[in-house]
């Protein structure tokens, strides 16, 4: 059931509906990963790298809310509860505990660039469906590109 009406025809909002609600599940689980390793980060540069994690954090919870509202938008309701994430998301897994520094730029490199390859797909699969939900699309890469630069820079 859609309470709201698309603008779009059936198959552009299946399309649409399907790339929004993976990238809502890779920003989701990309913001609980970014925190779980902020909160256990050790080593000599413990503060530069939790800083920056927290800056991932605010950009995958700022774009999930705009993807979530877009799919919205469309008729689509998002779906970001636990379960789903946890059974969907392109994130990996992190190492529970303590984790070193060295261990979380690795790790945050290896998260940020499956996202980034599925949202380049996202990218893909929207340009004739809904260029609008492209555009999105577009931003949220963009910035998560950024970020992935960032921790990239830390690694050599």
């Amino acid at each position: 059931m859609s309470v709201v009406k698309s603008p779009l025809p059936e198959q552009d909002r299946k399309v649409t509906g399907e790339a929004l609600q993976g990238a809502l599940v890779d920003l989701v689980d990309l913001a609980l990963v970014a925190k779980q390793v902020h909160w256990n980060v050790v080593g000599p540069r413990f503060r530069s790298i939790h800083l920056q994690l927290d800056e991932v954090v605010a950009t995958a919870r700022q774009h999930s809310d705009t993807v979530a509202e877009r799919a919205s938008a469309i008729g689509v309701s998002p779906d970001g509860r636990a379960g789903t994430v946890a059974s969907s998301s392109a994130v990996g897994k992190v190492p529970e505990g303590w984790i070193q520094d060295t261990d979380v730029v690795s790790a945050m490199v290896t998260a940020l660039g499956a996202v980034i390859g599925k949202m380049r797909e996202r990218i893909d699969a929207t340009a004739e469906p809904d260029p609008v939900t492209q555009d999105i699309l577009i931003g949220l890469t963009r910035d998560l590109e950024k970020h992935a630069w960032m921790f990239q820079a830390e690694s050599v």
